[in-house]
């Protein structure tokens, strides 16, 4: 890969990773080896598991963080860079580790989703790109996940393009698509990542000509009798009689994007079989999350448009990962002992140690457990404890994890089969997997 500058992704961090580096630099930290892991220490409330999404991305990131000259130039007349940092981010690049969760993979509090090993210096700045990354497409990975298994094999469409930043949109459909959504409104998303498309027309599409009736031949005559129309935007009977003289019974779908949505599309569905439109599906969108789309599941509904409560506002609270320094070195030297580090402010506390994960599994192939020991602690058990959780992403700078769009959903379906019923309950309850700190500083206090 070509690094041209274009896409540098190094001052998408915080002021204090670089006043952290200067510092470091100065009395010679940066250059020990250290060890960062990022994890969530709780699930959003009532969540019962996550979904590790933004790893492809995190990926490209680490690889385009490098320091353009006018960046430098920028740091140093600002005064947030010395000479010597500035020399230093020249020529940074990331030589180090990285393992990881699959992307798709489930998670829960205290797992180690991603693990990045090298000197202080360059893994320390990567700390806010990282988590603003993971935080975010894990938390619509999380949410599209639940939405996903309220709708049972319907189909489900991303949609919430315009309810958030443009960039934000592009992963938002990413993210999704990863955990099963079908398709996304969003055409950047289909060109850079390659998720199918689809989409229709607005109200202002009908607004915008002289009768409904004129609008739907329009749009039929230009995309054909499966194109779906929109048939709300004045009375939805009306609206479906126009649709079916329109298209004829063959006619792809109608979308329903108000009132009683339940009401709705059972009386459009009597509606369509009565005007001999017996194939034509119902697609139903607006304000939908995984409650709603549950409420919905005995209604004769065959595609669920999602945006706002996807993207936006208490649709995806966060994922709340953090980015902490687990164990480092006292010395440079990448054969130097390390020690392991942990901050134990009350709420806040952390385990430290590099740490590895593995997921039991019953005979049926059905979750059991998540453990979680400490790698490099003499006596820390060894054995496979279950399925290994983290692979190899990237080795001595170079990436070496190189999943398909297509892999990545198949690894998603296997890991989400793996939870039972109760851990897919749309209702608010605990993780049932969920790693102990506690015995992991035990272990670490048994050790020292």
């Amino acid at each position: 890969m070509t690094f041209t500058g274009a896409g540098s992704t190094a001052l998408l961090t915080d002021h204090y990773e670089l006043t952290m580096l200067r510092a470091a630099l100065a009395d010679g930290t940066a250059h020990h080896h250290a060890v960062f892991e990022a994890f969530a220490r709780r699930l959003p409330e009532g969540r019962r598991y996550g979904v590790v999404a933004g790893l492809g991305r995190v990926v490209e990131a680490i690889q385009n963080f490098r320091f353009t000259t006018a960046q430098v130039e920028w740091l140093r007349e600002q005064r947030i860079v010395d000479d010597v940092t500035a020399d230093y981010l020249t020529s940074y690049r990331f030589t180090g580790q990285v393992d990881a969760y699959r992307e798709g993979e489930i998670y829960f509090p205290n797992s180690p989703v991603l693990t990045v090993t090298g000197t202080f210096a360059e893994c320390v700045v990567l700390e806010t790109v990282v988590l603003s990354i993971l935080n975010h497409d894990s938390a619509i990975a999380s949410a599209a996940a639940r939405m996903v298994s309220a709708a049972n094999g319907r189909t489900l469409m991303e949609m919430g393009s315009r309810r958030t930043d443009e960039r934000a949109a592009v992963a938002a459909a990413r993210a999704a698509y990863i955990v099963g959504f079908d398709a996304t409104s969003n055409l950047e998303a289909g060109f850079t990542y390659g998720v199918p498309t689809r989409g229709t027309a607005a109200h202002a599409f009908t607004l915008a000509h002289t009768d409904e009736q004129a609008a739907f031949v329009s749009q039929v005559a230009s995309l054909g009798t499966g194109t779906t129309l929109l048939v709300d935007t004045f009375d939805t009977t009306e609206g479906l009689h126009h649709a079916v003289a329109a298209a004829g019974t063959g006619l792809g779908a109608v979308r329903i994007d108000s009132g009683d949505l339940a009401v709705e599309a059972w009386k459009a569905r009597a509606l369509l079989d009565e005007l001999g439109a017996t194939a034509t599906k119902i697609a139903v969108t607006s304000d939908l999350d995984e409650l709603t789309i549950a409420a919905l599941r005995d209604a004769p509904i065959d595609t669920y448009g999602a945006g706002t409560k996807l993207v936006g506002g208490s649709g995806h609270p966060t994922a709340g990962m953090v980015y902490k320094l687990v164990a480092i070195a006292d010395q440079p030297g990448a054969d130097a002992p390390m020690r392991p580090v942990a901050k134990k402010a009350a709420g806040k506390g952390s385990a430290g140690g590099r740490k590895v994960a593995y997921r039991g599994l019953d005979h049926a192939g059905f979750a059991t457990k998540e453990t979680v020991v400490v790698r490099h602690l003499p006596g820390a058990p060894e054995a496979v404890l279950g399925r290994v959780l983290q692979v190899a992403v990237i080795r001595d700078g170079e990436v070496v994890h190189h999943p398909t769009l297509a892999e990545i959903r198949a690894h998603h379906r296997g890991a989400k089969a793996e939870l039972l019923e109760l851990d897919l309950d749309l209702a608010p309850g605990t993780p049932r997997l969920a790693a102990d700190p506690t015995a992991l500083a035990n272990l670490i206090g048994a050790q020292a």
